[in-house]
């Protein structure tokens, strides 16, 4: 089992990872869920005595204030105070509302993610940031609040089908791409069915929590990750709106492509990208970028009415604030 320290908790990765699972303190747990983490993964959990499982339904379009409301309540009918402790299980919907209410009830309780889609263990349960979507827009509502603990274990891939291991592996490249070429040659060098799972994991939470450490809320550091995330969330949110969600991982890969044509990178460099991404992963179609206007001048990262983009100046290697016109895009 391997521990990696982050600001005020550890990650442990392994498939001894719940033996960290400490709930001598509390004076009452419960567990998030969604039908898919209630039926393949609650059982793999160390018994919780009188633990209460709180299931929501899964998918994007869920991640919102209705969803919240129902999880306030049934911490509130059932007596939570501020002693009590939530377990986040499930992938990015689950850890980012989960961690979100927990945050915000009764001004916090503690709370730990147990991250099951590979997205969630390599990205949205590491660094802290929590949240929902709001009016259409990706992660509107939110705050930066860490966990107890981060608890991964691998074997909880086994329940995922190809696609959603596939949607998850779009924030592994994303690492590689902008920190970690010899990540990255060891990817494209490697059948996708060949990889070494903890490995990879490791591998990847380590590049992203050293950005998170060097920058916990966002001001320089932290604003690397964002690559493929600005024509990416844009994308996503297009596809919410329409009522046919794609997955988040569709819509990374989308936009890393679609951020790779404006990064200064040598056309071999950008065309050993796009084929890599379409070459492996089968993605739906982008949509025209006026379609993606309307989102894009909502997005967060925007500065004085311009698009900001994390780009690549090579691969392992990524500049920040590149700002946009949208008439230049």
């Amino acid at each position: 089992m391997k521990e990696i320290k982050a600001i005020d908790y550890s990650i442990w990765i392994g498939k001894n990872s719940f033996s960290k699972l400490d709930i001598s303190n509390y004076s009452q747990v419960a567990i998030l869920v969604d039908e898919n983490t209630k039926r393949d993964c609650l059982s793999k959990l160390p018994q919780i005595e009188n633990a209460l499982i709180i299931e929501i339904k899964s998918g994007e379009e869920y991640k919102n204030i209705s969803t919240c409301n129902l999880i306030w309540e049934q911490l509130t009918i059932n007596n939570f105070d501020r002693n009590s402790l939530l377990i986040n299980l499930g992938g990015g919907v689950i850890g980012d509302m989960g961690g979100f209410c927990a945050a915000t009830y009764k001004r916090g309780l503690e709370f730990i993610h147990i991250p099951t889609t590979l997205l969630a263990m390599v990205d949205a349960s590491v660094g802290g940031k929590l949240g929902i979507d709001f009016k259409g827009f990706k992660n509107q509502i939110g705050l930066f609040n860490n966990p107890k603990a981060v608890l991964i274990s691998p074997e909880f891939l086994e329940t995922l089908a190809e696609n959603e291991l596939k949607s998850g592996f779009a924030e592994v490249v994303k690492h590689a791409l902008i920190s970690d070429n010899s990540l990255w040659v060891k990817l494209k060098n490697t059948p996708f069915n060949e990889l070494d799972w903890e490995s990879i994991i490791n591998t990847s939470v380590q590049i992203k929590n050293k950005i998170v450490l060097a920058d916990p809320f966002e001001k320089g550091e932290r604003k690397k990750l964002n690559f493929g995330h600005t024509f990416g969330h844009a994308i996503e949110s297009y596809y919410l709106e329409k009522g046919t969600p794609i997955s988040h991982g569709e819509a990374v890969f989308m936009g890393m492509i679609l951020e790779t044509k404006i990064s200064d990178l040598s056309e071999t460099d950008k065309n050993e990208i796009k084929n890599y991404v379409l070459s492996n992963f089968a993605l739906p179609y982008t949509p025209k970028k006026s379609s993606l206007h309307k989102f894009l001048i909502n997005d967060k990262k925007n500065q004085n009415g311009k698009i900001n983009f994390t780009l690549l100046n090579g691969i392992g290697n990524c500049s920040l604030d590149n700002l946009f016109s949208l008439d230049e895009l």
